[in-house]
This record gives C-alpha cells, structure tokens and sequence, in this order.
C-alpha cells in the first residue's frame, strides 16, 4: 500500500469513520448467542492452569485501552448489558482508578498495560537494544514501582499484564515483555501472566486482533470464527471503534514529537 493511501487511511480513521459500537454490541450477542463463556484473561488462564477448561466455547475478551478511556467505558456498558466479562489493561497514560474499580466490582479484570523498556529508551535517547539489555535492572525497577503504584492507587490486585507495542519497540526490536520474562520478578509481583505467554496464546483455536480500516479484523472478520472455533480471543482498542478527534490528534502529535525528539 502506498504511503498516500496510508495517510488518507489513518485521516478517515481518526477523524471522519462512523462508530462501530453497533458491531461490537453484535460481537457481542453472537458469542453469547452461539453459548461461549465470555470470561477474563485471568480467569481463563487459572482454568488453564488448573486443567478445569471443560469441554465447553469460550472467548477471552480483551481490551488495551491506549488511547480514549470514554470509549472503553462504552464497552464495558455492553457488556454490562449482556452480563458478560473481559479484560481491560491500562498504559500509565490511560489510568482511570475510579472506572478500574468499577471494572473490578462488576466482575471483569483491570490490570496494566506496560511499556517501560520504550519509556526508558526515550527518556534517555537509547538507541540500541544492547544497551537497553544492560539496564534492565533499572527497568525492572521501574516496572515494580509503576505496578505497585496502580495496585495501591487501584486497590486491585493485578495478577496479568499486557505489554504495549510502541514505535520504539518495532525500531529496536525488542518487545516491553523482556520484562516479564523474569519469573522471580513475577513471583514478587504475584503476576500469574503477561497476556502473549506461549502457553496462553497457544491454547486459543483462534486469536483475532482489531485493525484500522479498511481492514478492521485480523487474520479475518470475528463472525467468521464464532460457531467454527471452540476457543476464541480477541483484542480490541477503543480507537479502532469510536473515533475521537482531539484524543487521537494529540495522540498523533505526540508520536511525532517523541520520534523527532528520541
């Protein structure tokens, strides 16, 4: 695809393309309809765990909210609608305590979304992933104050986690889940998962992410999987449902200014 055609993609995506909330209400209805268990990331991975999966639909509904918390809490009133459950992982710059709360009251999962190798390789102009590698003890420090800092602030014993993919992960090639991949630090922290686990994401038949338009879904559209596949998970973000022009235009700025300035 052109660049010109990928601008004029992200331009209608963020700031002219209609709500798809009715969709989502239909993704919805279809698993519920089709007798999935629409159930947490945490839940689903003690069933896994514990070998209790019965032989049974389920879906594992997740949502990293990056951006737009309003549109979130349009998901979670759906849900709420339909008496069914997902996960919810907030970055630093997303925490809403009060609307995690409500999440954790309801029965649902809040928990983190965690990005702090690309934080630290912009705060202090890293270029490499040999030297992010020797300072992964600072990062990991900070890691345990940022996860500590929400659960105190929450209230909510955060028990998965969900590394966010920046800009700067993709250049340096190196994922924010180099974290978590210390199992003591996971211990100490009581973290039972981080959300791209080997064991977790090859126990789904199925893992659909959300896309920006034009092609929404990927690998294919949900509703070609609900029925066909017993064990279903999909990733959202509020951005690719609802547009937001001012969030998703600072948002925007904000990407250009922490490039030209890393």
């Amino acid at each position: 695809m052109g660049k010109i055609k990928v601008i004029k993609n992200r331009i209608y995506s963020d700031f002219i393309i209609q709500p798809r909330l009715d969709e989502y209400e239909s993704v919805i209805k279809q698993f519920v309809e089709h007798g999935y268990i629409q159930t947490t990331l945490r839940e689903y991975k003690k069933l896994l765990d514990n070998n209790r999966l019965e032989n049974k639909r389920y879906f594992v509904n997740r949502h990293d909210i990056d951006t737009d918390v309003e549109t979130a809490k349009e998901f979670f009133k759906i849900e709420k609608t339909y008496g069914v459950k997902a996960s919810y992982y907030f970055r630093l710059s997303t925490l809403d305590f009060d609307f995690m709360k409500e999440i954790e009251e309801y029965g649902s999962e809040a928990s983190y979304h965690f990005e702090e190798i690309a934080q630290f390789a912009k705060n202090n102009h890293i270029k490499s992933k040999s030297e992010l590698l020797k300072r992964m003890d600072e990062i990991k420090e900070i890691f345990k104050q940022n996860f500590t800092m929400i659960e105190n602030r929450s209230g909510v014993k955060l028990e998965t986690v969900c590394s966010h993919r920046d800009f700067v992960n993709r250049k340096l090639q190196i994922t924010n889940n180099e974290i978590t991949k210390d199992l003591n630090l996971r211990k100490e922290l009581g973290i039972l998962c981080e959300t791209y686990d080997k064991d977790v994401m090859d126990s789904f038949n199925i893992y659909v992410s959300d896309r920006p338009y034009p092609i929404f879904y990927y690998p294919k559209p949900i509703f070609e999987y609900i029925g066909d596949k017993n064990i279903i998970c999909m990733l959202s973000h509020p951005r690719q449902w609802r547009k937001n022009i001012f969030i998703n235009l600072f948002d925007n700025l904000k990407r250009l200014y922490e490039g030209i300035k890393w």
